[in-house]
């Protein structure tokens, strides 16, 4: 198969792979714009904290570039070294992101613990309302790559919009913090810090979901019962076919990989049992909800 081919029904997969990228690039700009607003509201607002979020959101701008790749190689068809496609690149690319995830959240955790046990001035009230903004922005960019994520069955996406997710949880725990230092002033220097570490619960308590996830996708764990079941439904429903035996689906990054046994009569001559067969591919790859890339199609005589 020539590199410069695309199967009719990797097409889909190939939208949807640069669709993604096209967002999290989107992100990469503003977790950009982000880190330079965070790291001026620190630097002016005397907050350590802010200033660790903006350094965060650099650190974030490398995972997205890591996300970025990993859409851009799934976005390849299927060559002679890959002949099921390089969907496997979401996956992985997300296990790892997820991984950078639970390393940013001990970051923060142990900068948070030593702020705490180092005395410091209190933070200016002016960074509240940066610190607003950007628990905003940041929630609607999550919700938004959430919404894409469902779309498109990324779990890479789905790990981004957590990575945005965080980035509102601990700003967020920053706000309340800082709102609590400078509403009861001497004495409650290191509220933010202790802010802070809450949300490094709620952090690595969602990472490990989309570490899991992301793991199972790497692992070719079953997909759920109701979507084995509308695979089997459209099998089913092609002339020729009397029943069907096993059916084997895994996710391949984006789109899903199929393994079926049909059993047509026995009495049917080989070609008769192979159109049947091409017959059932072709109906397995036809809908764009169920994102089939390939499959395999056994013919066995009925019993």
């Amino acid at each position: 198969m020539s590199s410069g081919f695309t199967p009719p029904h990797h097409a889909v997969t190939q939208r949807s792979a640069r669709a993604s990228a096209a967002l999290v690039r989107r992100g990469i700009v503003l977790n950009s714009t982000l880190a330079a607003v965070k790291f001026a509201g620190g630097v002016f607002g005397n907050t350590n904290a802010l200033i660790a979020d903006g350094a965060e959101s650099l650190i974030d701008i490398l995972s997205s570039l890591l996300v970025w790749a990993g859409f851009r190689v799934a976005a390849r068809p299927p060559d002679a070294d890959h002949p099921f496609g390089h969907g496997k690149a979401e996956p992985l690319v997300a296990l790892a992101v997820a991984v950078f995830i639970f390393a940013i959240a001990g970051w923060i955790g142990w900068s948070a613990i030593r702020e705490i046990l180092t005395p410091h001035q209190g933070p200016h009230w002016a960074t509240l309302p940066l610190l607003a903004g950007v628990v905003a922005v940041k929630l609607w960019f999550s919700r938004r790559m959430t919404r894409a994520s469902e779309e498109a069955g990324s779990t890479g996406l789905q790990v981004e919009a957590l990575h945005h997710y965080s980035d509102a949880i601990t700003s967020a725990a920053a706000f309340v913090g800082i709102g609590i230092a400078v509403w009861g002033g001497p004495g409650y220097e290191t509220a933010d810090d202790w802010a802070a570490l809450l949300a490094c619960a709620v952090i690595l308590f969602n990472c490990v979901l989309m570490f899991n996830r992301a793991l199972a996708d790497v692992m070719d764990a079953a997909v759920s019962p109701a979507f084995e079941s509308e695979v089997r439904t459209v099998a089913l429903a092609v002339p020729g076919v009397a029943a069907l035996d096993k059916c084997r689906v895994r996710k391949s990054g984006l789109s899903h990989l199929v393994d079926i046994q049909v059993r047509v009569d026995g009495e049917l001559s080989v070609r008769a049992g192979h159109d049947i067969a091409h017959a059932v591919k072709d109906a397995l790859l036809a809908p764009v909800s169920h994102a089939i890339s390939d499959g395999s199609v056994h013919i066995e005589p009925v019993k």
